[in-house]
Formats: structure tokens, sequence, C-alpha cells
């Protein structure tokens, strides 16, 4: 298997590659500290271990002779694709002898065919769990059925195997595959994608790269390197003379070509002998380059337990080069604290006191004029750890309450589809509460259907009643609500009425509180209409309320009262009385913000604005990629991502009276500097399918938080390297509400005639970011990652003087 040969190869190359000088040299500014020398003294035993860890020298799937379900897979199964009730086609689909890819074909169709990689399935669905294979349901049963979801945008693939043993074979096969995959290390994961590009570029499939096949394949990987140099480099990776590259060859190719001197730099300005950090040498460079704190011993031994390849290094107590690439490329070494990624903040105060991960028109995939409706949009959010889906409920035929979004032409689907994509998926990633934010249009009699099948369909994960039976005087926190779903919608009376039996059969009022479909009067929306109590004694902490002023919610609100408003109308009352107010408020009740109804397209506004001001349930479109999403996926991505983020304390505290508008004014007020000095990159992705389109990278950083703080800074263009490029460019910013403040960094394709391409982000909160010399992992449109492009930076955070 080609890709044994590359695990037994690339530490032959890379062991070759420490004996020559090399031939990419990168310039730094000057003035940049570094002691000059090489490694080519460095240790005769730590030298021939080096190159990459033990474990790499091994096939890519080990065990695979051994595992029956992956050899099945290997030779091969006709099974169905399911599109809709009437499109059943049948393909012949196989594990490709890579272990990463899938193929499959019809057998109509020619030579027509179609891949997909493993590592683009998210997950697997077993049995009826799509609208697809329930409408089928009758047809096939749920053991033979399952639905491969893929990251990103595309869609989920639902297949019928012929058995149910087939269809475990498939399951347990994708299921192993893609553990193996999520416990590769940062090495095996290049290692794999240097093999796929060797396969892309060996168009005659012989094992064997001419230099024309390594021109195209350069072009490939974002690189335009001048053809005197890139033959200069073939020839010395063929060692055996004959006009071609076998795989090690490539590989010895591949790493004269991706030396990384910008961190070699780094490694021996802090090695004692410019050969390898002792541990001392490392605790000095954890301590006061990466600001780990004074007790880094501990830290240090762990690092090279973990990431140093050499044995023999281990022994001395030694990091060599690879194993200081290999933590600086891990995520301890990335941008973002891995102290943060679990829940590490107060889960017990109320709920009015969290940024609450939201999303609009959940029920939506596209756009909201003629996008379709579907379950899977609830399934995506939630799996993205969401905590409040809207649901838009309509009457529907036979007495069943439907779901979309009204007066377009947008698809309909079930409410009680609904309910149940909830329940399964409400607490697979985050066991903190879901608040089902339900915009009622239904008639009396559709309204008691949607409570039955909410009561039946939840059971005990619907929250009935208040936590301890009795009348509450605060909202809960979400510990206290684990594993609750909650009702947000109108009810009738008050919650305290609740507990004395006065209140009516039904009430007529309004049922729903959207605020309007355009920003038209919202007067005209609004309607008369009759409320069932069946669906109002669903509603417990999350009372939908119209909003009147802040001055009368300050005297006459509850606790439970919530209000939603559209962006503009949020911006309108933050005009008119003030952000400080706006801030009060939500330290008390819960606000929900929306997009505009103009917003037709389903783009996003900047949520950073209404986080500013306090507001907790922030809603987007979750289907739509852009900035809008970064920062929402950013701010969440911290606190075990659970899709609650404790707010700031100033922001909690009434008395406080934060303005976002004037920061400087609060207790405690202590500005930063950020400064980040964008080092290179790596490996960048093309954005134009053209062959000969090569990127001209830039890289631009953004602070999103409080007016003072918005800002953003660009490096230079690299002309046409998207491969390594390198810039040594410093960026520096001022920050206000560091507590608040968002660092979204974006590479682009520039382009002087048009507008730049997108290349890759990634977003998080400056109170997550680790200072020193750190890897930024990019991210795609989407939000899903796209390895091995990643950015090499340099961090500082410091008070200002």
């Amino acid at each position: 298997m080609l890709r044994t040969n590359f695990k037994n190869k690339v530490l032959q190359g890379k062991n070759k590659l420490i004996k020559q000088k090399p031939d990419i040299t990168l310039k730094p500014p000057s003035g940049w500290p570094g002691k000059g020398g090489r490694m080519d003294d460095i240790d005769d035993h730590i030298q021939q271990e080096t190159a990459l860890p033990n474990s790499m020298a091994v096939v890519f799937f080990p065990g695979i002779q051994e595992d029956d379900n992956l050899q099945s897979m290997v030779v091969g199964t006709v099974m169905r694709k399911i599109k809709s009730r009437t499109w059943k086609k049948q393909r012949y689909f196989k594990l490709q002898d890579d272990c990463m890819t899938i193929w499959y074909k019809s057998k109509k169709a020619g030579n027509a065919h179609s891949t997909f990689s493993v590592s683009d399935v998210e997950a697997i669905r077993e049995g009826h769990q799509s609208e697809v294979l329930l409408s089928i349901a009758d047809e096939f049963p749920a053991n033979r059925c399952f639905t491969l979801v893929f990251r990103g945008r595309r869609a989920n693939l639902d297949l019928v195997a012929d058995s149910a043993d087939e269809a475990q074979s498939w399951i347990r096969g994708l299921k192993k595959l893609i553990e193996n995959l999520e416990n590769m290390g940062e090495r095996e994961k290049l290692d794999q994608w240097i093999g796929d590009w060797f396969k892309k570029a060996d168009k005659n499939n012989d094992g064997r790269m001419n230099f024309k096949e390594v021109q195209d394949l350069l072009k490939m990987m974002n690189v335009d390197m001048n053809e005197h140099h890139a033959h200069r480099l073939f020839t010395k990776a063929d060692e055996s003379q004959s006009g071609s590259l076998k795989d090690d060859e490539f590989v010895l190719f591949y790493k004269m070509l991706t030396q990384r001197d910008d961190v070699m730099r780094v490694f021996q300005e802090y090695s004692s002998d410019a050969q390898k950090l002792s541990q001392s040498d490392l605790e000095v460079f954890l301590r006061e380059e990466q600001l780990e704190g004074d007790d880094v011993e501990p830290l240090a031994k762990q690092l090279i337990e973990r990431y140093e390849p050499s044995d023999t290094a281990k022994l001395l107590k030694a990091m060599t080069f690879d194993g200081f690439l290999m933590y600086l490329g891990s995520a301890e070494g990335s941008i973002f604290n891995p102290q943060r990624r679990g829940i590490f903040q107060d889960m017990s105060q109320p709920l009015c006191h969290y940024f609450i991960s939201s999303s609009h028109n959940t029920y939506l995939m596209e756009d909201q004029l003629r996008g379709q409706s579907s379950v899977e949009g609830y399934i995506r959010a939630l799996n993205r750890g969401c905590r409040c889906v809207e649901v838009d409920c309509w009457d529907g035929a036979n007495g069943e309450p439907i779901v979309y979004h009204g007066h377009t032409f947008t698809s309909k689907i079930l409410f009680k589809d609904v309910v149940n994509a909830v329940g399964n998926y409400a607490f697979k990633v985050s066991e903190y509460p879901v608040i089902l934010s339900i915009e009622n249009h239904c008639n009396v009699e559709q309204q008691r259907v949607m409570a039955q099948h909410l009561k039946r369909i939840l059971g005990d994960k619907l929250l009935k009643s208040t936590l301890d039976g009795r009348a509450a005087v605060g909202l809960p926190s979400p510990e206290d609500l684990k594993g609750k779903i909650l009702v947000k919608a109108k009810k009738i009376g008050n919650l305290e009425e609740s507990f004395n039996g006065v209140m009516e059969d039904s009430l007529s009022g309004e049922v729903s509180d959207e605020e309007d479909a355009a920003d038209i009067e919202e007067d005209n929306l609004h309607r008369e209409s009759r409320l069932s109590k069946e669906l109002s004694d669903c509603v417990v902490y999350c009372k939908s309320v119209h909003f009147s002023s802040f001055k009368h919610s300050r005297i006459h609100s509850k606790f439970y009262e919530v209000a939603s408003f559209t962006e503009s109308k949020a911006r309108k009352h933050l005009r008119e009385a003030g952000e400080s107010t706006f801030v009060h408020h939500n330290s008390r009740q819960l606000t929900r913000v929306y997009p505009t109804g103009f917003r037709t397209d389903s783009s996003n506004f900047n949520p950073q604005e209404m986080w500013n001001a306090g507001c907790q349930i922030v809603a987007l479109n979750f289907q739509t990629a852009g900035e809008g999403m970064d920062l929402n996926d950013g701010l969440f991505s911290q606190n075990g991502r659970c899709g609650y983020v404790l707010k700031p304390s100033f922001m909690r505290e009434p008395e406080k009276r934060f303005n976002p508008e004037t920061p400087q004014r609060r207790d405690g007020y202590q500005p930063v500097v950020l400064t980040v000095q964008v080092i290179s990159g790596q490996q960048l992705p093309k954005v134009n399918i053209k062959e000969d389109s090569i990127v001209d990278p830039l890289v631009r950083v953004e602070i999103h938080g409080v007016p003072l703080d918005q800002a953003k800074q660009e490096t230079r263009y690299i002309e046409n390297n998207g491969f390594n490029p390198v810039w040594y460019d410093m960026l520096r910013f001022t920050i206000h509400s560091p507590e608040l403040a968002m660092v979204r960094i974006v590479v682009e394709d520039y382009d002087k005639t048009s507008k730049n391409d997108f290349v890759g982000q990634y977003t998080l909160p400056l109170s997550c970011m680790q200072q020193g010399y750190r890897h930024i992992h990019l991210l795609s449109k989407d939000g899903t990652s796209i390895p091995p492009a990643s950015l090499f930076v340099h961090i500082r955070i410091s008070e200002l003087e």
C-alpha cells in the first residue's frame, strides 16, 4: 500500500534531510535574534531517531488485515443511495487502499464515479434518522438504513444496505476509521496529506513522478517556484538518478520544500548548543516566551515526554527540533488556551447572566424565501452547541401543526418531527438547557396538539413547572436546568397565578411575539387570537412579552418575561435609551435579538453590538457562513462548547451601570495592548480551481468589541506563494474592554482589481488567547478545519502604560 510506503519512507527521507543544508533560506528582518548555526552536528543517536515518532512507521490503519468490517469495505458493497421516496439508485461503494477515501459508481453510468474522504464525515446516524429515510420507512427496515452527515454545507448521504449485517459492517468500519483519524497526531495528519498530494500528482499511477508532474504538483499545492530552483531540488531528491521520484524520494523533496527556518530560528535562540533544547532551555522558553508561569518544570517534562520522538533525547531530558516543531503544532502550542476548552466558568448563576448560543429560523437550510425547511437544521444547530432554537408554527393539514417561514415558498415540515429531533439531539454535545423559542400562528385546536406533542415526545425533559414546585423569585441557573427543555412563548396570566389556580381556559390576545417580517409597523402584524391553556402551561421561565419601554420594564416586568427585538428595533432602543440602560435591563431578564426581515438572503448582522449591550439570546442564521457565525462560533468555542458563556461581572451587577460607549468610566478599567507578529503561513488552500492560479496571501487581524475597540489591520500581501509565505509583520491594537473583545484572524487572496477572495479564518475571545509563539489552525468559511493550513504568529498582551 502506498500509505505503508510513506510511513516507512518518511523516516529515512527526513534523516537524510537533516544532514543537508536547506535550499530554501528565509531572511529574517534585521535585528531578529538567533544564535546562528544549524543542526548538522547533532548527536548521532538523536539524529537517527528524530525524523518522526516511531508510531509513524506503521501502516495507516494498523490491524486492517484482522478487521472483517474494513476488509468487507475494501472488497466493496452494492447499496441503494436514496434522495427521495421516488429516487432510489443502486451504487457500488468501496473503501480505497488508502483507508481514507470512499469510492462509488453506478453500473449504468459508464466510467462516472464519485469519491469522498472519511475525514469529511462528521457523524453516522443509524436507522431512519433523516427526513429522506423516514419517507421510505415503510419500504426498508431501520436496521438496513444509515445516514452519513458531512462537515460544512454538503448534503447528507442516505444509504440502504441489502441486509442489516452489511449496514452494520459499514457503520462499524466507518466509525473505526473516523476514530482513528481523530486520534492521529499532527505529524500523522501531515504525512497523510503528503500522500494525498502524491496520488493527485501521479497522473499515470505508476508510483513515480517526473519533473513535469512535480511542476504541476507545486502549482496544485499553491507554490509558484522558479523552474531552475525546483529542478535543483528535484535532482537532489532523485537519489536513484532515474529522472523521476519514488515515494520516499518525493518525501525528501517535500521536506526540503517545507523546511521551517522560522521555527528553527526560535529553536536556536533558546538552545544552549544550537542542536537541542535541554530541559532547562525549554523551561526558559516556556517561562520567558510562552509566559506559562514561573513553575514550568513539570510542564517542560510533560512536553518532552509527549512530543519528543527520540527515545535517546528523552533519556537526556532534551527536546530536538522535531519535538519542538510537534509541540508548536499541537493543541498546547496553538493560539487557543487548552484550559479554556473545558467548562471552567461558574454555571450556577441566573440564566440572564449568560450569553446563550441561539439560532434564528432554525428549520431553514438556505434563504428564507424559497429555502428548504428541514429537521436537519435543528440537528446541525444543536450539534454546534446551539441552546436556543426557533420554531415557526402554523396550522397544517389533518390537524397537524407545521413549521415553515410563513407567507413564503419555503417547504414545510411537521411540528412533531421537529420536537422529535430536538428531543433526540438536545443534549448530545451539551447537558445544559435548551430553549424552544416558539412563534405561534396556530389556532387553539392545533395549539393543543402542539402541547400534546411536547409532553408526549419530550416527557421528563420538558420543564412543566418551577423547579421546586413553588412560586419562584428569580431565574434558575444552567446548572439547575441541566437536561431540561424550556418553552419560550406567550403565557396566560403570570407564573404566580398558576399556583393559585385562577387561570382561564384560554385567553384572547397576541399569540406571537414576532416584531415584524420586514420592519413594517409591528401593530399591523400582531393579531388577536386565542391562546390554549395546554400550550400556555408548557411555558414556565420564558414568557414572551411585548416590550413597552425600559422604564415600564424596570417597574412592572417579571424576571421570567422575555422581550424580542429585531436588530433594527434593538439599535433604536440603544440610541434612544442608551447602552447602559440596555445593559442594566439585561442584568435582570432575558432579551432575544434576531435578524431583520429585510435579510431575505438569510444573512447575519454582527452579533457583537448586541453582546456589548448584554443581550443573551442573539439569534443568528446558523445556515449562513460568514463574519456573524465566525464570531458566534468563536465566542462559544470556550467553556466546553456548552452554549453558555458567563457575561463579565460588570454586566451582571445592576449597580455597575456599564456603558459600552464609555468603557473607561467603569470601575476596574484596565486597557491592554495586543501585539500580533504574523510570521509565516503553511499550506494555505487554493481559492481558485484553475491549476495555474496561485494565492497572493495577506493576513487581516480584526478586533470586535465595544465601539472604541473596533479595529482591523493587515499585513503586506505575498505574491504567488500560498505554500510557505513569510511576513514577519507586526500589528498592534489598544483594547479598552478586553473582557468583551473577540479577535478574528482572516487570510485573503489579494486582488488589486476586485474583491479579495477568502482563504481561511480563525476567531476566538481575547481572553482565550495564549501568548508567545503559536500556530493558528485555520478554518474554512463554514467553520470546519482545513488541515494542514496554519499561520505561525507571536502574541503579546500587556497592560497599557
